[in-house]
């Protein structure tokens, strides 16, 4: 049976606090994503987004679980992994001193793409991005917008086959948004692997193929939104959402059979 691009197995992270003592940030995390897809990863601020990304992305070693990124395990094969993925965040950094054009170049290089194929990956990711007007450009003088597609590039120069973006538009004007998210789409659309964090809940329901809603560092529930909305019995997916990260009180039981039946549902796929 084939694997999926990306897939994890209780994925946990504990982290030691001073004052809290042990925190559970993330805590057995079970996804996976298709080539074509884009997963989104729907929680609110701090419900471990990120960390589960970082984990994947090999920058943060998971306490306990496993995760494959294109057949190879983060712990035991963490260069390889990186070779295989791209990591695109609002805060992804460039180079000021050097131009979009030597931005691609290097890490073109620096992520092994042929040798002897970089010349043409560079241009061919200056067309599709729409960057010719200052490719070669100081990119310290270019606007935040340009400097956003010229990251964005950046993170796709070694062709990865799965891409990683930590909630990329936190930082952006509606314009710069709308452009971002029709550029993730194209990226799914050429068989990528797309993980998408966000806690904005219009983008996930405007650009995802799946959400896995994620609340205190556990996936309650992953699905298509009409899968999310069937068992719910709720439209809106902020409705939604709050149903399913209600742990208290009466609403509490329902959540827990939600969760049963959306489970049941993707294991039925």
């Amino acid at each position: 049976m084939t694997q999926p691009p990306v897939r994890t197995e209780s994925l946990s992270k504990v982290f030691y606090d001073e004052n809290r003592g042990e925190v559970q940030a993330v805590d057995r995390v079970d996804l996976h994503c298709e080539r074509g897809e884009i997963l989104g990863l729907l929680g609110a601020n701090g419900a471990g987004k990120t960390t589960t990304l970082r984990m994947l992305s090999t920058v943060l070693r998971p306490t306990r679980g496993s995760a494959w990124v294109m057949g190879h395990e983060v712990r035991e094969a963490p260069e390889q992994v990186r070779a295989s993925l791209g990591f695109y965040s609002a805060s992804t950094a460039l180079y000021p001193k050097i131009t979009p054009r030597e931005t691609l170049a290097f890490f073109a290089r620096v992520n092994r793409y042929p040798a002897e194929k970089v010349a043409g990956r560079v241009e061919e990711l200056v067309e599709r991005f729409k960057i010719q007007d200052y490719a070669d450009t100081r990119v310290e003088k270019l606007s935040s917008g340009m400097k956003q597609k010229v990251s964005i590039a950046r993170t796709v120069a070694h062709d990865p086959p799965v891409l990683i973006f930590d909630e990329p538009t936190v930082a952006l004007d509606v314009l710069n948004a709308i452009e971002l998210r029709g550029i993730i789409s194209r990226l799914r659309d050429d068989g990528k692997a797309i993980l998408f964090s966000t806690h904005i809940m219009s983008e996930a329901e405007q650009l995802c193929d799946r959400i896995a809603i994620i609340h205190h560092g556990q996936i309650l529930a992953t699905g298509t939104l009409d899968d999310l909305r069937e068992a719910t019995g709720r439209h809106y997916l902020e409705d939604i959402f709050v149903q399913y990260a209600q742990v208290e009180g009466p609403e509490g039981a329902a959540r827990e059979n939600i969760l049963r039946q959306t489970q049941a549902r993707e294991g039925a796929r």
